[in-house]
């Protein structure tokens, strides 16, 4: 047992030089996948964000919900229509769109956040006016691409020591509700925040190259690079997109991570690991 807590002691040790690099920095995480839909999981992410708050930095929590659309549309027998593979969300789609991620998804992670001793608030891109969309593609219906974001509802709960928990749905100018992709959404608030760090949570380890390899660190130039050769692919090309445009926008860097390792966050921001795949401009500072 006392070589347990030595170990503790030592990990917290060696974690000082991090903890003080991120005191006061904001951190914008795009929680999705796995780990959204097991219970051990939730709470092990919901300890890591109350610990980072605790330590001095700025968390903002963005979430998806795809899997849980698709299962209440499919108990409530509400037949969708695809173009080039993407839903169209049409208003019966819509509305239950806003109910699963404003309600059950969004409440559920505010929930688990709060049962750690944080004060989390749930919220979506309507309230305040955080985040006006313009449409996405008018085929797709409902689908909007963020426009203007006001973080000022954000910093003020940040002054107020509460954790924002967004949900990724926006409003247009004619008062309409659009959806919008949450790794997307989590770009643009980090970008509107000059965020320190976006993290985006996935159900792999990182960006691969030719020979399935996890690039530890990576430049938008070479993410560009690879994508143009077809080793960047599928579902990664959105997210390294969203990566390039967030880290365009002013955020220091991007990590694409696996949000199914164990305590993935912590690894990534407070240890000489790291964890996932770091992209950044080539010109930033060192250390950042």
């Amino acid at each position: 047992m006392k070589s347990e807590w030595l170990t503790t002691a030592s990990t917290l040790s060696k974690a000082l030089p991090y903890l003080q690099r991120y005191d006061g920095a904001t951190v914008v995480i795009k929680f999705g996948g796995h780990a959204m839909g097991s219970d051990a999981a939730m709470e092990s992410f919901a300890r890591d964000v109350v610990l980072m708050q605790q330590v001095g930095v700025n968390p903002v929590i963005v979430h998806g919900g795809g899997p849980m659309i698709n299962d209440m549309l499919k108990r409530l027998d509400i037949q969708s229509d695809f173009v080039d593979g993407k839903r169209v969300t049409d208003a019966a789609t819509m509305e239950v769109v806003e109910m699963v991620l404003s309600g059950r998804v969004n409440k559920r992670i505010v929930q688990a956040i709060n049962a750690q001793g944080g004060r989390a608030v749930g919220l979506s891109g309507k309230d305040a006016s955080l985040m006006t969309c313009d449409v996405a593609d008018p085929k797709l219906g409902l689908v909007g691409k963020p426009r203007d974001i006001d973080p000022t509802v954000l910093n003020t709960l940040f002054e107020a020591d509460m954790i924002p928990v967004i949900a990724p749905l926006g409003s247009g100018d004619a008062g309409e509700t659009f959806n919008i992709n949450g790794d997307t959404v989590a770009g643009a608030i980090a970008a509107a925040l000059k965020a320190d760090r976006l993290l985006l949570l996935t159900d792999v380890s990182g960006v691969k190259n030719a020979e399935g390899e996890i690039l530890t660190e990576l430049s938008p130039d070479t993410i560009k690079q690879l994508t143009a050769s077809g080793v960047i692919a599928g579902g990664m090309i959105p997210k390294t997109e969203t990566a390039l445009e967030a880290i365009a926008g002013g955020v220091r860097a991007v990590v694409i991570i696996d949000g199914r390792a164990p305590n993935a966050c912590l690894l990534e921001l407070f240890t000489d690991h790291g964890a996932g795949s770091l992209i950044r401009s080539p010109d930033a500072p060192i250390g950042s």
